[in-house]
């Protein structure tokens, strides 16, 4: 029974959107799949559940969420952000909370009290794997969660399963933009998770420019965000040593705080890593990555045989890592994530109920995409919800207002606003070579390009050529 906002019992749930949240268990279930969390996410969304609509107070949030200590702004903003990417919310859209900066937070979404007798095994019941009415596909786009049936295994998957079954010490994920990295590292994630792994995973994409204005900040907005997600009884700013310096400080809290405390391993995903590159202490931070990994060597009865960074990342490292001494990616486990096969193709038509008749429209559908993972899910999500033919795609290929036209506008600005990698594509399109190692490796990190070398430098796929050819 759904009814609007009301009055509470001790099987309500708040529904909203494809989530329900269940304020008693203090869980959040998204289409019947729970969504892991941290505990003082969901604490946040429940304050905000009880009065939609409104602005609740920052005061009023942080004397609800920490009644016992005083909790600066940047506690709160750690947890919004954490509770953001619960919900699928970026920094560009907002679904379902709204800042109002100096004041509070907005639930924004129109929320409902479902009641119902609680599931017999505690959990709102899973959705059918095989059922594929196109009423009820998710749109394809972003991350896909680990239990998405519309996950297409690779061989990279296994590799990385058998990485962090192996404990090792760095493991590497690297691919081109929207090849799925963040997928796998979050299907990696789970899995270290029903292993018995602590498991830490810091999004850099979501962290804002004031933990990047100096390497002091970074470790210890960090090291705060680490503890908050963790739970831990530590507050790292109020133990933060300025004489040792920011890396030694980081590492005495991962030592203390952490590996100290429990026997277990601990795994900590990494993604977005590219957002380090640029920064000027970049080296600094993994220079610090590449001494724990060493650790592992010199001190080996030392907890740090029990840690196992796993980093996601688009960039060509050795663009930026000036000394390769100390750097963590030419010693770590290194996974390349590739473009989707035509038999991986044929496996994600499959997941989306064989919109893709024949093996005729298969390889049509693969000429067209060349197996960009997400341009396919794209493609494959059109046809299956609104009725569209690979014809259509086919047509619809070079026009703003197309299926994949946000997409190709997007990837146009990135060219337009840098003169040599346009000059490089337009060079490819007329049948010229790459002859520039670093402009490859920039165009290919952007995802306009494939290839293992310059040489074999080619346009991504068959659609970016009918789009580039006419906009570029």
């Amino acid at each position: 029974m759904q009814c609007a906002l009301g009055g509470k019992d001790e099987t309500m749930r708040y529904s909203f959107g494809p989530f329900q949240f269940d304020p008693v268990r203090r869980q959040l279930w998204r289409n019947g799949a729970l969504v892991v969390t941290t505990p003082k996410a969901l604490e946040l969304l429940q304050v905000l559940l009880e009065q939609p609509g409104q602005v609740v107070e920052k005061d009023a949030i942080l004397s609800r969420l920490w009644p016992a200590i005083y909790a600066e702004d940047s506690l709160l903003s750690v947890n919004m952000s954490t509770l953001r990417k619960a919900l699928g919310d970026t920094a560009q859209e907002h679904t379902y909370i709204l800042t109002f900066p100096g004041r509070g937070y907005k639930f924004i979404s129109q929320v409902y009290v479902v009641s119902a007798d609680p599931p017999a095994n505690d959990t709102f019941p899973l959705p059918k794997e095989s059922s594929t009415n196109s009423a009820t596909l998710p749109p394809a786009n972003g991350a896909l969660r680990p239990d998405s049936r519309f996950y297409v295994e690779r061989p990279t998957d296994r590799d990385l399963l058998s990485a962090l079954e192996r404990r090792d010490s760095i493991i590497l994920i690297k691919g081109t933009r929207q090849a799925g990295k963040t997928s796998l590292l979050a299907r990696g994630l789970q899995h270290a998770r029903t292993q018995g792994a602590q498991v830490i995973l810091t999004d850099l994409q979501m962290l804002s420019a004031s933990y990047f204005e100096s390497v002091e900040n970074f470790f210890q907005m960090l090291a705060e965000l680490i503890a908050v997600e963790l739970e831990l009884d530590a507050h790292p700013s109020q133990t933060w040593n300025p004489l040792i310096g920011p890396s030694s400080n980081f590492e005495r809290f991962w030592r203390r705080e952490i590996l100290a405390k429990t026997a277990e391993p601990v795994v900590w995903g990494l993604d977005e890593v590219d957002r380090l590159f640029t920064c000027s202490f970049g080296n600094e931070v993994f220079g610090l990555f590449r001494s724990w990994h060493n650790k592992r060597a010199l001190e080996p009865t030392s907890p740090w045989q029990r840690l196992t960074l796993t980093m996601a990342y688009a960039t060509e490292a050795h663009l930026f890592i000036t000394d390769l001494n100390q750097s963590p990616f030419n010693v770590g486990t290194r996974l390349q994530l590739e473009d989707f096969n035509q038999a991986q193709i044929r496996d994600l038509n499959q997941h989306y109920g064989n919109p893709l008749k024949t093996e005729e429209e298969l390889e049509q559908f693969r000429q067209l995409l060349n197996g960009h993972p997400y341009l396919s899910n794209v493609g494959l999500w059109e046809i299956s919800t609104h009725g569209l033919t690979l014809g259509d795609l086919q047509a619809q290929a070079n026009q703003e207002d197309g299926v994949f036209g946000e997409h190709l506008r997007r990837l146009l600005f990135v060219l337009r606003k840098d003169t040599q990698m346009t000059d490089a594509v337009r060079g490819l399109l007329q049948g010229h070579p790459c002859q520039d190692a670093e402009m490859f490796y920039r165009l290919r990190t952007a995802g306009v390009i494939s290839g293992h070398s310059a040489r074999e430098a080619a346009i991504r796929c068959q659609l970016y050529q009918i789009y580039m050819r006419d906009h570029l």
